[in-house]
């Protein structure tokens, strides 16, 4: 195959970023415009969760995104029920920032470049009219001790004869870490029942739908959240995994901001949930194949009007945690990581930094191509994927393979990445 083909091919349809700044002029983004023209779902993926560059790349996506093409919400790889606190400081002012972003549950959000990314929505909303408005959202269920408060709360008001019967099975949801703790037998079993009463006449009766509402959307979180502490993270059949309901769970909940026909969702995630394939999630030991990604669900429900980017770095450095003889430490803070250019012609890296020097954007979707870009499109390739842990010794080597046309729509490139800042 024609390496130099494909080359011309990347080099021709890269848009080049005039910056990384927030606030910069969004004219070297105006190419995109057309791109994403009926995308209603904008999948912003990241090959790391610790590189500062893509706090800031997708910071200015984001004011792309909502002053030209009208997004309404954020929605992140972070806890449903804590970014309801968030959602209410973007909205409304309520409450303070930074201590918001440390309720999320991630280490991953708590840095300096995201608190910038929620004061800048929150100064858009401060001016911006009803329909212009944008909404914070989280779309996982872990971290679910928000939504027991809140049913717990209400159903001591509404049916406080039941309230202990119904919530105390879902006691060890309150803090209960994925990977860490063990697994709760016969929480979701409880977290059914809890709501098939609130979907009954009883609590519907007596209140305010919003109310009721507010408290069969927690209920709903904390089925999902129970599902995955049950679950093993490995099994041969990986549709039973935590991980293939996890992404489940991530894109029937970007669906519930879709019921709004005029809403338009930009979501924050890992390069693994947001891409198309199968393949972005490999099978673990002793499975027959990788999970769903979010990103695969959401392409089937939506088509073209999802669209994936994932996020990718040439070198540098990145905060992850360190993952030793299989096991991660969260006593140690996540550590800093320096890896070199990517050199060997098998990384989609190698291409990209060859096609166009500096940070820049390519759409996969659109455009002629020749049978020689159609054949390394479709071919297997490798790319850098760490999420939020890293192999202590074998990092630097680590890839894992991807097939560009079944994963993704569009590839932005940062050309050097540092470690974000935390708080």
């Amino acid at each position: 195959m024609a390496a130099g083909e494909v080359g011309e091919w990347l080099a021709g349809r890269a848009v080049a970023l005039s910056g990384l700044t927030p606030g910069t002029p969004t004219g070297d983004l105006e190419p995109l415009a057309e791109v994403l023209a009926g995308v209603r779902v904008a999948g912003l993926g990241e090959s790391t969760h610790g590189t500062r560059e893509f706090f800031l790349l997708k910071h200015r996506l984001l004011e792309f995104l909502v002053g030209r093409l009208g997004f309404t919400t954020l929605a992140m790889e972070a806890s449903a029920s804590a970014a309801r606190v968030l959602n209410d400081y973007v909205s409304h002012g309520t409450g303070q920032a930074a201590a918001a972003l440390a309720g999320l549950g991630f280490w991953t959000w708590h840095t300096a470049e995201m608190l910038a990314v929620v004061e800048w929505l929150r100064e858009h909303n401060r001016t911006a009219p009803e329909p212009g408005k944008v909404r914070f959202a989280g779309i996982d269920p872990q971290h679910a001790a928000g939504s027991l408060r809140e049913v717990r709360a209400f159903l001591q008001e509404a049916a406080p004869g039941r309230a202990a019967e119904l919530t105390g099975p879902l006691a060890p949801l309150d803090g209960f870490r994925l990977g860490l703790d063990r697994p709760v037998a016969g929480g979701l079993d409880a977290a059914r029942r809890l709501e098939d009463f609130l979907a009954g006449d009883e609590p519907a009766g007596r209140y305010a739908a919003e109310r009721v509402d507010q408290a069969r959307w927690h209920a709903r979180i904390l089925r999902q959240s129970a599902d995955l502490a049950g679950r093993p993270y490995q099994h041969h059949d990986p549709e039973r995994t935590i991980s293939a309901a996890r992404d489940a769970y991530l894109a029937d909940n970007v669906d519930l901001l879709l019921r709004d026909p005029e809403a338009k969702v930009a979501v924050w995630a890992h390069n693994g949930h947001v891409a198309k394939s199968r393949a972005a999630i490999p099978p673990q030991a002793g499975q027959r194949a990788g999970v769903i990604p979010m990103g695969q669900h959401l392409a089937r429900r939506h088509g073209a009007a999802y669209y994936a980017l994932g996020l990718l770095f040439g070198q540098g450095e990145f905060r992850a945690r360190r993952k030793r003889f299989g096991r991660i430490s969260i006593r140690r803070p996540p550590a800093r990581h320096r890896v070199p250019a990517a050199t060997t012609p098998a990384a989609i890296e190698t291409h990209l930094a060859a096609a166009r020097a500096g940070d820049h954007v390519v759409d996969l979707r659109g455009g002629p191509r020749s049978e020689a870009v159609r054949e390394w499109l479709g071919s297997r390739h490798h790319m850098r994927s760490y999420g939020a842990v890293a192999g202590a010794f074998t990092y630097k080597l680590a890839f894992m393979t991807t097939v560009l046309a079944e994963e993704y729509d569009g590839l932005a490139f940062v050309a050097r990445g540092t470690c974000s800042t935390p708080l």
